[in-house]
């Protein structure tokens, strides 16, 4: 058994590096192992290896062959899980998930399933999931079965496509879904953008300071440089009007000791 177990870690190890590999981020928000692995045990691996990104919003494992959730990875932030297409069954599969992500949980999808009784998944019913697919589940056969699950988890909004009327949902709604999520996630950037911004807004308005400091400074400059030949022109008219002085009195001078010899 200890053999299985290391060789469906060693699947879901490479399986998980690969598909982070092909992720835009370092810290991938989405993370998609569909038919990845085959697992041997119906188990996933240990919760260290999905654990690894904690920013994970949606988490896809179809055709695993998973009969059993049990050990979960906590994923804090997850708000998509799709688990088709498994073998899953029973209120304790659930329970590992509302344990580790019901929090932050609205949308999963669990079609094609072993899930029989509604009681089955009652683990939900505390949490705010919105949206539900059990399509292809025994469960699905039992009489009163979408007025028994409305019933159940008051949260619920759709439920294998439909509303509690039997409407299908709007494709409206499902883009109104990912616009929540895009504008909290923007919004998040945002505060830190704002931030930035702020600075930067800060760093320009020192800028526009200094310069408006030399641009004042040019302009003084520039009066004293205007101002100069004026200071320079009055030198020169008290220097002449001092040499026009000088002259008219050596002038008098010389008429008055002319006088005096007659």
């Amino acid at each position: 058994m200890s053999g299985a177990v290391g060789e469906d870690d060693a699947a879901w190890e490479r399986a998980v590096v690969a598909a982070v590999k092909n992720a835009p981020f370092s810290a991938p928000k989405t993370l998609t192992l569909d038919g990845a692995v085959k697992s041997t045990t119906g188990r996933l691996p240990s919760p260290s290896l999905f654990g690894r990104y904690p920013s994970l919003e949606e988490l896809s494992v179809a055709g695993a062959r998973l009969s059993s959730l049990a050990g979960f990875p906590r994923l804090p932030a997850l708000r998509r899980l799709s688990l088709p297409d498994n073998r899953l069954s029973g209120a304790a599969s659930l329970a590992a998930v509302a344990v580790s992500c019901g929090g932050t949980l609205r949308h999963l999808d669990l079609g094609n399933n072993r899930f029989a009784e509604v009681d089955e998944l009652a683990p939900l019913a505390p949490h705010q999931v919105e949206s539900l697919d059990l399509y292809q589940c025994p469960v699905t056969k039992v009489k009163g079965y979408r007025e028994q699950m409305f019933a159940l988890i008051p949260s619920l909004k759709y439920l294998d496509g439909m509303d509690a009327e039997g409407n299908d949902r709007l494709e409206t709604d499902e883009e109104e879904d990912d616009e929540e999520d895009e504008e909290e996630e923007e919004g998040e950037e945002g505060e830190g953008e704002g931030d930035e911004e702020e600075e930067d807004q800060g760093d320009e308005d020192d800028e526009d300071e200094a310069e408006g400091d030399e641009e004042e400074a040019e302009d003084d400059e520039d009066d004293a440089e205007e101002n100069q030949p004026d200071a320079d022109a009055e030198d020169k008219s008290k220097a002449a009007n001092g040499s026009e002085g000088s002259a008219q009195s050596n002038k008098r001078k010389r008429e008055d000791d002319a006088n005096g010899g007659n």
